[in-house]
């Protein structure tokens, strides 16, 4: 399913814009991820966190024109453009929300599609490409975003129908659950710090940038904690979809071990991403929702944490 070449719309993200002369200033103060590291080929994941180093918000961010470009979960647009806007306004920057100016296809297996719309993009992960008013970005091997104006969004789409399949957008999910990319939902807001996500391991947390809103926990956790939850991949038997924020329990605790990130059905059954605790995960006695509820299977991610790579971002 989540190999087979195919596209889909991204309609479960939306787009908050920032532009202005003081866009890039304004977000490295706000952001994990280095805006400095931004440019026409290059794209980044990043997360926005509260003081306590909460994650509120999590996204992929391209350069667009004036400014930036950060998607993220629809519903989470309009809560961090209002609480963005509140440290903005000394800022030259203009925040709104663009969710309605762009359409956004996420395209598996789809270089040829990409080809022929006048886009050649790398295999490296974050990679940009650009045509005209078209950007690709290449968020895992195999996997792509494509963002386009909504004015050009029908005559695209046509273009794409030509090269690929249509799927549903549970189909891009189960590939990037694949890629153990997770992100924050409404559901989950303020529930991680970013390594919980493994969101270092992607490229989503710069540790050379300097302070940003949250930066003292981040860093503290990278140099000189040690990380007792973080994120895992796992397969459930069943049909019925965990939503983000489920509960996982262990019978070796009284309490929740974790809780569900991300989650889309399988071939067989349904593979997700969760952030459990270390300790019960060495135990692999996993239940969903409750020590009587399904068990789960742990899966491997396709990459390993390495503290010494990390911080060299």
């Amino acid at each position: 399913m989540a190999d087979s070449a195919f596209f889909c719309v991204l309609s479960h993200e939306g787009v908050l814009a920032v532009r202005g002369s003081d866009a890039g200033k304004f977000l490295q103060g706000q952001l994990t991820c280095n805006i400095n590291y931004l440019n026409e080929h290059y794209a980044s994941l990043g997360a926005r966190c509260t003081q306590k180093g909460r994650m509120q918000s999590s996204f992929r961010i391209v350069l667009q024109g004036d400014g930036v470009l950060l998607a993220m979960a629809r519903e989470l647009v309009e809560p961090q453009l209002a609480d963005l806007k509140k440290y903005a306004v000394f800022s030259k920057s203009k925040l709104t929300d663009e969710s309605d100016a762009w359409v956004r296809f996420g395209l598996v297996n789809g270089q040829a599609a990409l080809t022929a719309l006048g886009l050649e993009l790398g295999q490296d992960s974050n990679v940009a490409a650009r045509h005209e008013a078209l950007v690709a970005v290449r968020v895992s091997p195999e996997r792509a975003e494509l963002w386009v104006p909504a004015e050009q969004a029908e005559a695209v789409q046509q273009q794409l129908q030509q090269h690929l399949a249509a799927q549903d957008l549970n189909a891009w999910l189960l590939g990037q659950v694949r890629a153990g990319i997770a992100q924050v939902m409404p559901e989950t807001r303020e529930s991680f710090i970013p390594q919980m996500l493994n969101l270092q391991a992607v490229g989503g947390v710069s540790f050379k940038k300097g302070c940003y809103t949250g930066q003292e926990i981040v860093a503290r956790m990278q140099y000189l904690g040690k990380l007792k939850r973080r994120l895992y991949r796992l397969s459930l038997a069943g049909e019925q979809l965990p939503a983000p924020g489920t509960a996982l329990f262990a019978p070796t605790h009284a309490s929740a071990i974790g809780e569900v990130a991300l989650a889309a059905r399988a071939e067989q059954g349904i593979e997700l991403l969760a952030v459990l605790q270390a300790d019960a995960v060495e135990d692999g006695n996993l239940h969903l929702d409750s020590l009587e509820g399904p068990r789960l299977s742990l899966l491997d991610l396709p990459y390993e944490l390495d503290r010494d790579r990390e911080i060299q971002r």
